[in-house]
């Protein structure tokens, strides 16, 4: 996005948005990361329009003109909701450099059927792959490769590529990334698992699918964000949540989308240094749908040293190091008179909250009713 001219003594804002299951909450900081105002409001089925009015209602309440919003910051769990609940997932084709050494185990072999015929079938093992030191295995089979590619052609949206020890040696991985553009066009978005994951062949491979998988999914995030701030007339810089409690261009988080899993609770770990003032706590953010329990360590979430599940496929890349427990506002509670046995959760209304929940007439009993 351009930047509109501004007088240089005219005070420069920035908007916060983070998209929950219950709610979404939206805040405006001045230059000096000063809260000027904040709204919150209930997320909606299309969660662009809950993003749309928590920005209406933070402008015409402050009163701050939208020319002076500068920047614009979002939190979502629109990829971490796309994984597991199997929708809008793009097709991906993978390439594993890795035969002779890694044919014993297929790729996507502990995928389940549902994720695994979202992403697709095209997935193929091919001659190559480095030691552990980055000295080579076995040359690539570029012709090998091409025709892999072409059994793809117009099959899949995105393209997955992991190879044998790639972290310690990216030579192969980069060589594939231009056999496939070779084959597909420019355009065609190539994942490199080296980029995603660390050492660990099928994790690496699988964080490496996700990503691929997601690209849809982020750029309608991303588009239907921008859209929203243009609605108002804010010409600002995008940036995305990731989950290292760190902000990404849009341009960056369209190419790397698995950033944005788990955002939400590092989104509140940050936000609770920046309250707080402190730098080395635990802290607990209690959501509509779970409570998530996170440390704060020198300011920052705390990484996890340990491989991590997403929608039951083990990874390996970065995530924050939090405990969810499947406990919130919006839980549900269901008391058998029959048994005398409650039981909680794990399922909440979430957005539906003020429909559905007891305290506000509905006919579901939640933990705060």
């Amino acid at each position: 996005m351009s930047h509109t001219n501004m007088d240089n003594n005219e005070e420069i804002y920035r908007i916060g948005v983070d998209v929950g299951g219950t709610n979404t909450d939206a805040a405006l900081l001045d230059s000096k990361l000063n809260t000027i105002h904040t709204v919150k409001v209930h997320t909606t089925r299309d969660v662009n329009e809950g993003i749309i009015e928590s920005i209406r209602r933070l402008l015409s309440e402050s009163n701050v003109n939208p020319v002076q919003v500068r920047y614009a910051m979002l939190g979502t769990t629109h990829c971490t909701n796309a994984i597991v609940e199997r929708k809008h997932l793009g097709k991906v084709g993978l390439i594993r450099i890795g035969a002779p050494a890694t044919t014993s185990v297929p790729p996507l072999a502990d995928w389940d059927d549902t994720l695994r015929a979202a992403v697709g079938r095209h997935a193929y093992v091919v001659h190559g792959g480095y030691e552990y030191d980055g000295r080579t295995i076995v040359d690539l089979d570029e012709q090998e490769i091409t025709d892999c590619f072409m059994k793809m052609k117009g099959q899949v949206e995105a393209i997955a590529v992991c190879g044998v020890f790639s972290p310690v040696n990216t030579s192969q991985e980069k060589r594939v990334e231009q056999l496939a553009k070779s084959v597909f066009g420019a355009d065609m978005p190539v994942t490199l698992s080296h980029e995603i994951g660390s050492i660990g062949l099928l994790e690496r491979e699988n964080a490496s699918l996700l990503n691929g998988t997601l690209l849809n999914v982020i750029a309608g995030v991303v588009k239907g964000f921008e859209d929203a701030l243009q609605g108002f007339g804010i010409d600002a810089g995008v940036y995305i949540c990731q989950n290292d409690g760190t902000l990404m261009r849009s341009e960056y988080a369209l190419r790397y989308p698995i950033l944005t899993i788990a955002c939400g609770p590092t989104n509140s770990i940050r936000g609770a240094a920046h309250l707080s003032g402190l730098n080395n706590a635990l802290v607990v953010d209690i959501g509509g749908t779970t409570t998530d329990i996170g440390v704060l360590w020198q300011g920052f979430p705390r990484q996890s040293s340990a491989a991590v599940e997403i929608g039951g496929v083990r990874t390996n890349f970065r995530m924050p190091d939090i405990l969810s427990i499947g406990i919130g506002g919006g839980t549900i509670v269901r008391a058998d008179a029959g048994q005398d046995q409650v039981t909680v959760g794990p399922d909440s209304v979430g957005y539906e909250l003020l429909k559905r929940a007891r305290i506000f007439g509905g006919d579901t009993l939640q933990p705060q009713t």
